[in-house]
């Protein structure tokens, strides 16, 4: 991989020299003697929030998993480290998180900084399971912020790499469950009238597709636990999901795509971090070369905000791979698109042609404005900086502990400078 790029390969980074350090020691002192630096993670953030004009400092090297804590439920990794090499290991002892992104390809720290997602009615954001959190400030200094204990927890989970390096994590595990993956195919938009909460809380986690070329939901990925605590039950699925039909083969989201990079499916009961992932691990993820947008709308406000983007389908569609809809509940990190809002995500996977989607996405965002809408951290969007700042409750408390964790911009960028410190 050029190390200019980003995964979709859309953005170009334009830092002077990345760094891998092999240790804390290390870690520490190249922040220390740097003036501009940034964290860098598994590369897939679509905008600028990685990037710097000073140094890209990488945990590559610093991806172990250093303790699973039975007693207290907890197991701590080291900032580097990937969900789907953390995963099989959770596994192999008992052990699961609560849920998962798409992909399992992502950093571990990248993705609860970015309040990077899964779905389900009662899954919280990825950054919900953190317990504890190390980070190396501005001055080379260590912190550790704990949940219950630590006031300024909440503030510096998502911190969107604006308070410094997340060289360790502790996170809260379960006991591992099985999860079985059945997708149905075409499921009316005017399905989720009077179903909608039926059809999102139908089991563990699900999601509908669409391409937006009709009013319908090409498919409906449903992923149900099969035994165990909360389990969605032992009830047999049915070949109709409120008016879906069951797939007769596996489904790739994308129309046209091979399905051999997807997560197994046809209600095959398997390891939670098979099936709770779109694409397995040793697979390329979704579409390749792409691009990616999503907003988070309150859940009281969804139904009302995927009829608005219906009455634009035709413009949409030209342009996209394919569109998700997920629900997400509610959690207390302070720049979290779902700080104390249960969330629907709107996500769209477009094709590789930024011209063309910079002059749509101000209409969609102008739609989805009645309705709330936030933008996620590290995809692509257009709204004005003033919009964006006015939906988070507690941007002033951010700002103030960013200035203290960083007093001189050390890990400031032209995206912190233009969404969160407003200049």
């Amino acid at each position: 991989m050029d190390n200019k790029l980003n995964w979709a390969g859309n953005y170009r980074y334009n830092s002077s020299e990345l760094l891998e350090p092999a240790s804390l020691e290390e870690v520490r002192d190249m922040i220390a003697r740097s003036s501009r630096i940034r964290a860098l993670g598994s590369r897939h953030s679509f905008n600028g929030i990685a990037d710097t004009d000073g140094s890209q400092l990488s945990l590559r090297k610093l991806n172990q998993v250093i303790e699973l804590d039975r007693e207290q439920g907890t197991v701590t990794v080291e900032g580097g480290i990937r969900y789907g090499e953390l995963c099989r290991h959770l596994n192999d002892q008992g052990y699961a998180l609560h849920n998962l992104a798409s992909l399992p390809h992502i950093s571990v720290a990248g993705a609860v900084a970015t309040a990077t997602h899964g779905s389900g009615d009662r899954n919280a954001g990825l950054a919900d399971a953190v317990h504890t959190i190390e980070l190396v400030k501005a001055n080379g200094e260590v912190v550790v912020l704990t949940r219950g204990t630590d006031i300024e927890f909440e503030g510096a989970v998502v911190g969107l790499g604006a308070l410094g390096v997340v060289t360790k994590l502790k996170l809260n595990v379960v006991p591992s469950y099985p999860i079985c993956q059945t997708v149905y195919d075409q499921l009316p938009l005017s399905a989720l009238d009077g179903n909608f909460e039926e059809i999102f809380s139908a089991a563990y986690s699900v999601s509908l597709f669409t391409d937006w070329t009709s009013s319908v939901f090409n498919q409906a990925w449903v992923k149900r636990k099969v035994s165990g605590d909360g389990a969605d039950g032992p009830a047999p699925l049915s070949s109709d999901f409120f008016g879906a039909s069951q797939a007769s083969m596996k489904r790739h989201p994308v129309p046209g795509q091979s399905a051999v990079n997807c997560s197994e499916q046809s209600g095959v009961p398997g390891p939670w971090y098979e099936r709770l992932p779109h694409f397995r691990m040793d697979f390329t993820p979704s579409a390749g070369h792409e691009l990616q947008s999503e907003y988070f709308v309150p859940r009281r406000h969804a139904l009302e905000a995927l009829r608005a983007l219906d009455t634009m389908r035709e413009r949409i569609a030209p342009l996209l791979f394919i569109s998700e809809v997920r629900t997400i509940a509610a959690d207390e990190f302070w720049m979290s698109p779902c700080y104390r809002q249960d969330s629907v995500g709107l996500h769209f996977t477009w094709k590789p042609e930024w011209e063309r989607v910079r002059e749509l996405l101000p209409l969609i965002e102008r739609e989805l404005e009645p309705f709330g809408a936030r933008p996620h951290w590290a995809k692509l969007f257009t709204m004005e900086p003033g919009k964006v700042q006015a939906q988070c409750e507690r941007l002033p408390d951010f700002r103030q502990l960013l200035l203290r964790y960083d007093p001189e911009g050390k890990f400031r960028n032209s995206f912190m400078d233009t969404y969160i410190m407003g200049q």
